[in-house]
């Protein structure tokens, strides 16, 4: 009856999906050599939404669902199984009878599951239904961030009878590893382990804000900094010098690299985990986040034979997604695309990765001059930094080469005059560059949380003095639920400006215009500026008016922001959101 069961969900589930010829079976396949649940596999590949996984495991199994994000689960129950366990078979006992154990599972039909946590327990196993996401999720927050643990891990490190003896782990190593599981699940983009007398604080990057998690304890800190600096096979007895490492997960999370870099403090060694996850930095370019306008343009770019492209912003604005994402767009067997980064972010299939090396003299301008040598059609210049680079980056784009770099401007007309500073003749950039696309990254509304609200005083009056418009009726905001951390945002996308270089924006290089005047012409001529286009997320409900002022205050200079920046409002949004 059941195995009937599975197969008509595995039916109904592959169904529900838009998949190619044939792709059904490379899907089972895969399940298979994976050994984890077809619904998981498909939403990790985005092919169905979890929604729809709910309704056709309710609908086929007759099961009761339900929402792990609004339940109110049991302690006596989570007690009676181990951390391990739960993530082994992704399930979590929400609540108890006297004869009962009522489990949420990812897969309600693993009898092996239901079997082993029925003989573990002594008791009845009843299943229900509760999505994959939703389940990892739970996991994370009731075993390793428990409102009763008071340092992260300690679940784990004082354990030593079960969790470490059914693993085969040490507590530290199983510690370790369950912080970097909860990075991965969260979406985070870097951990930050940071020594001091009172313990080893722990602080993640979700949606480009730091968020402090319980502290491992003072006595155990070494031993976490060490298993750290083994996994990324770093010198453990090094401690006055910086490192860097990689951390391989193996086949389980080959899609997500970690990078790890050392820095010795007073308090001893600081540790930043960079978590370099395939899906989030190569992706398609309609999903950056480019306004209809925009994408067309960028589009356009990308398809120029030569000439250079560049895109600005701050650290941590998505420049090398980006480019990564320019690049896979780019990649054909027709075309020979090398690139020089300082670091090689992620390894790209079919393109040429040259890693900067100073210690070897194998500088970016150095790189380059060899790069020349080897027959490209694309370049990618990880960064220009420097009139040597700026110069044979520049050569290149003059003689035949497609050419893809970044630079730190507030926005785009600004690359401009950075270029003209460093010392380049102002012809050279005026002929060299195609365009220049200035971004930032800002926080999307929370869909759990979402609400409408009608704007207050100081929202009005900002609308109409900044926008030079009324407010509309209704805003967009996130209430903050256990999805979002109570933050009331999840996930992120990029506001840009796009800025082409015509005819006229080539003469104002050669006049010797500023970056003001070249910004003004631009607009004039239908460019969408940062604030622009801040705009139009407003309107169409992706973020709020916090967050677009937040993050591009330093690309326009305006008595109105700054006093906006003073309000009571977005002061106490900003403290709202640096307690979390």
């Amino acid at each position: 009856m059941a195995v009937s069961r599975r197969h008509r969900l595995v039916e109904a589930l592959l169904s529900a999906c838009s998949l190619e010829p044939g792709q059904d079976k490379m899907l089972l396949l895969e399940q298979k050599r994976l050994n984890k649940p077809l619904a998981s596999l498909l939403l990790e590949k985005k092919l169905i939404t979890e929604s729809t996984v709910l309704d056709l495991l309710e609908d086929h199994l007759q099961l009761k669902r339900i929402d792990l994000y609004d339940y109110e689960v049991c302690p006596e129950s989570t007690a009676l199984v181990t951390p391990d366990i739960a993530l082994r078979f992704q399930i979590l006992p929400v609540g108890k009878d006297a004869e009962n154990l009522y489990l949420a599972m990812a897969d309600p039909l693993d009898l092996d599951a239901i079997d082993y946590i029925s003989r573990l327990t002594g008791m009845t196993i009843v299943p229900l239904i509760a999505g994959p996401l939703a389940v990892a999720d739970a996991i994370n927050r009731h075993y390793y961030l428990t409102a009763d643990s008071l340092e992260i891990g300690k679940v784990l490190l004082e354990r030593e009878s079960d969790v470490a003896a059914s693993s085969g782990q040490a507590p530290v190593v199983k510690a370790v590893h369950a912080l970097i599981r909860k990075a991965i699940d969260e979406k985070a983009s870097d951990i930050h382990l940071e020594p001091s007398s009172n313990g080893l604080r722990v602080r993640m990057r979700i949606d480009g804000i730091l968020n402090d998690l319980p502290s491992f304890p003072a006595d155990k800190q070494a031993q976490i900094i060490s298993r750290v600096k083994v996994m990324a096979s770093l010198d453990i007895a090094e401690k006055r010098l910086s490192q860097d490492g990689y951390i391989n997960l193996g086949n389980r999370d080959a899609a997500v690299n970690l990078r790890v870099s050392t820095l010795p403090t007073v308090e001893g060694e600081k540790i930043v985990i960079r978590l370099l996850e395939e899906e989030r930095i190569i992706l398609p370019l309609e999903k950056l986040g480019l306004s209809r306008p925009n994408y067309v343009s960028f589009q356009k770019l990308l398809l120029n034979q030569s000439g250079m492209l560049l895109v600005t912003g701050p650290t941590g604005c998505g420049k090398t997604t980006t480019l990564y994402s320019a690049l896979s767009y780019l990649n054909s067997p027709e075309d020979n695309i090398i690139t020089v980064e300082d670091p090689v972010e992620y390894r790209l299939k079919g393109i040429n990765q040259v890693q900067v090396n100073r210690r070897i003299n194998r500088t970016f301008a150095n790189a380059l001059r060899f790069i020349l040598r080897q027959d490209p059609n694309i370049i990618m210049v990880g960064e220009i930094r420097d009139l040597e680079t700026a110069k044979i980056a520049v050569q290149a784009a003059l003689t035949g080469h497609l050419v893809l770099s970044t630079l730190h401007t507030n926005n785009a007309a600004g690359a401009i005059t950075r270029l003209v500073d460093m010392g380049l003749e102002r012809y050279m950039v005026q002929a060299s560059v195609a365009g220049v696309v200035a971004m930032r990254l800002i926080r999307i509304v929370c869909e759990s949380c979402r609400e409408e609200y009608r704007p207050g005083p100081e929202e009005r009056n900002f609308f109409q003095r900044y926008f030079g418009k009324r407010a509309p009726e209704r805003l967009q905001r996130g209430l903050g639920c256990r999805r979002c951390n109570q933050s009331g945002y999840r996930g992120r996308t990029s506001i840009q400006e796009l800025l082409l270089i015509n005819r006229d924006i080539q003469d104002l290089i050669l006049s010797g215009a500023g970056s003001s005047a070249i910004q003004a012409k631009a607009v004039e001529q239908g460019m969408q500026p940062l604030v622009g286009d801040g705009l139009r997320a407003l309107l169409e409900g992706i973020t709020t008016v916090n967050e677009v002022v937040r993050n591009t205050f330093n690309s326009v200079l305006d008595n109105d922001v700054l006093s906006y920046r003073e309000s009571s409002e977005f002061i106490s949004h900003l403290q709202r959101s640096r307690s979390r």
